[in-house]
């Protein structure tokens, strides 16, 4: 990748000491001269970053001025404009990305040939953690700013999110629940820039925690400011309400009623938009999800490297806290299983929903049942072939339960095994090559048949006879040589 440049005055020393009176709310101007000349200013900033040959990145002043209207404007047109460009602007200037840039010392040895972990130190944050932040000025890094978010101020915008989607009864409330949604999206995009390289540089490269220890991520979740349980917890909880909502017949009958009575209050665009915004702030949740996953499971492995220190404290795993949800609500546990696609870490959490009512026995009688392996997909489903542990499953798991944590985990098999057999991928918590669908497949029937042997009035659930349809599929396919 290309270094960045940073904008001089050449670029943008003109527009800085216009940015204020651009920005300016005070009243001097009418509304719709002020929102001129802002969308005029963002299409400044974008002709001079993105559209000229030699664009350079924009300024610290610039980039702040820019967040600064997405947060405070209550116009579509200036919301919409000012997101787009703060996103294309951070994917053309990271301000952290991988370089494959190798030093001619070690060009002719091909195991130095790794990727080069970059920092742009001048580069502009949206967050606040109370650190230096990139120009050394502790004073003007630490004065509140209207342009930053701290932890507090990004677990603030969860539960806006929730409260708006409550309220919304107007045109205005309507724009402030896009304009919040969106604005959440950002800063996880803007945490994924961050956080990805740097955990593509632990894995790859030497291990080095220091690349983690300084990710926003993880500077968000170890803040003092914010009870880390209770963000898992709302991130869940949000994330229930807008996959329910984002198509649902009552979110369409709710504007289908209210367009008689309030035709002008409502924006027939901010109607429109909010269904896809919706689902996409669902999917900004869940990125955000499993970049937690993703780092509590490096930190894991540089906790058995030594690597950790007593300063890094001490965090429950996220999955923990996801897997107690799961249990006790079940409303969250349907709607996190249809929503969270990514089958790695959605069958890793499976496998410890069920390891949960799985008794650990450290002694084995000879007439114990040929033992298996309850850390795998395989050994769950060879465990629940068993009469008498299914008996004892059910018991503490409704046989409704047992078929959906069944389906959803046989569906992340399948793509994991079509992922290792397209680009072989090394997959955990199983080696999935090792095993074979037909294996899975005759595995996951016999679970089935062995929960109606245990349960006579079991009825199959939707999922559930789709699941055994694809299974049988399968098996009939293999069976034929095809």
């Amino acid at each position: 990748m290309e270094m960045r440049r940073i904008a001089g005055e050449g670029a943008y020393g003109g527009m800085e000491e216009n940015t204020m009176a651009i920005l300016d709310n005070s009243g001097f101007k009418h509304s719709h001269h002020l929102k001129d000349d802002r969308l005029a200013f963002l299409e400044a900033v974008r002709a001079a970053s993105l559209l000229s040959g030699n664009g350079s990145a924009p300024t610290r002043k610039i980039f702040e001025a820019v967040f600064h209207i997405l947060k405070d404007v209550d116009s579509l047109d200036l919301i919409m404009e000012s997101y787009q460009l703060l996103i294309e602007l951070h994917m053309h200037f990271p301000r952290v990305f991988l370089s494959k840039e190798q030093s001619e010392s070690s060009s002719s040895s091909p195991s130095n040939n790794l990727f080069k972990f970059i920092t742009v130190q001048e580069a502009w944050l949206p967050f606040n953690f109370g650190l230096d932040l990139s120009y050394n000025e502790r004073t003007e890094a630490n004065k509140p700013s209207r342009s930053s978010v701290d932890s507090l101020g990004f677990h603030s915008l969860i539960q806006e999110v929730a409260k708006a989607d409550k309220e919304r009864k107007s045109e205005v409330l309507e724009l402030m629940f896009l304009k919040t949604m969106l604005l959440l999206q950002y800063l996880v995009i803007f945490l994924e820039g961050d956080f990805l390289p740097r955990n593509c540089a632990f894995i790859a490269e030497e291990l080095n925690w220091t690349f983690l220890r300084e990710s926003l991520v993880n500077m968000l979740l170890g803040s003092r400011k914010i009870l880390y349980k209770s963000l898992i917890k709302d991130c869940l909880s949000l994330m229930h309400v807008l996959s329910q909502e984002a198509m649902s017949f009552e979110d369409l009958s709710y504007h289908e009623s209210s367009s008689i009575e309030s035709s002008a209050e409502i924006s027939t665009a901010v109607t429109l938009a909010l269904p896809e915004v919706k689902k996409s702030t669902c999917a900004a949740l869940k990125k955000f999800l499993l970049m937690v996953m993703e780092l509590d499971s490096s930190r894991w492995s540089a906790d058995m490297q030594g690597l950790t220190t007593r300063a890094d404290g001490v965090r429950t795993p996220v999955v923990e806290i996801i897997l107690d949800e799961l249990i006790y609500d079940n409303d969250i546990r349907c709607s996190f299983l249809q929503v969270f696609d990514e089958p790695k870490w959605k069958l890793k959490i499976i496998i410890q929903y069920f390891q949960k009512y799985i008794p650990k026995s450290s002694v084995q009688t000879r007439s114990s049942y040929v033992p298996v392996s309850d850390e795998t997909f395989d050994g769950i489903l060879k465990y629940l072939a068993n009469g008498n542990n299914t008996r004892s499953i059910i018991k503490k798991i409704c046989t409704e339960v047992v078929q959906l944590l069944l389906a959803h985990a046989f569906q992340a098999y399948l793509v994991l095994h079509l992922q290792c057999a397209s680009d072989g991928c090394d997959v955990s918590p199983e080696d999935i090559k090792s095993i074979s669908p037909v294996e899975i497949c005759n595995s996951i029937v016999s679970a089935f048949m062995c929960l109606k042997r245990e349960d006579r009035s079991l009825e199959l659930i939707c999922i559930g006879k789709e699941v055994l349809f694809t299974a049988a599929t399968i098996l009939s396919t293999k069976s034929h040589g095809l």
